[in-house]
């Protein structure tokens, strides 16, 4: 058993964003200074930043405006100059 055990995805999800962002840093650090034990815990940590971080950018980006196009205008555009008519 490690001495830091993984929190868990209901201990991640009580967390406010700032405090996971400070944390996620912190054990990140520890883990690169070489605490074994410490980086399944900066892991499960920054998993769980990124994934906030990516809905809420998700979030922030404007509906596509795009009118979906029906198949069936295909057979009814006009032909271009020069092409002969059709019969």
């Amino acid at each position: 058993m490690s001495r830091h055990p993984v929190p868990s995805p209901e201990e991640l999800a009580g967390l406010d964003d700032e405090v996971l962002e400070r944390l996620a840093i912190e054990w990140r650090a520890r883990a690169s200074r070489g605490t074994k034990q410490a980086y399944g815990v900066a892991h499960a940590l920054e998993v769980e930043w990124r994934q906030r971080a990516r809905v809420s950018r998700a979030q922030q980006l404007p509906q596509p405006v795009v009118a979906p196009r029906r198949w069936w205008k295909f057979w009814q555009s006009s032909p271009g100059p020069g092409s002969p008519p059709s019969p």
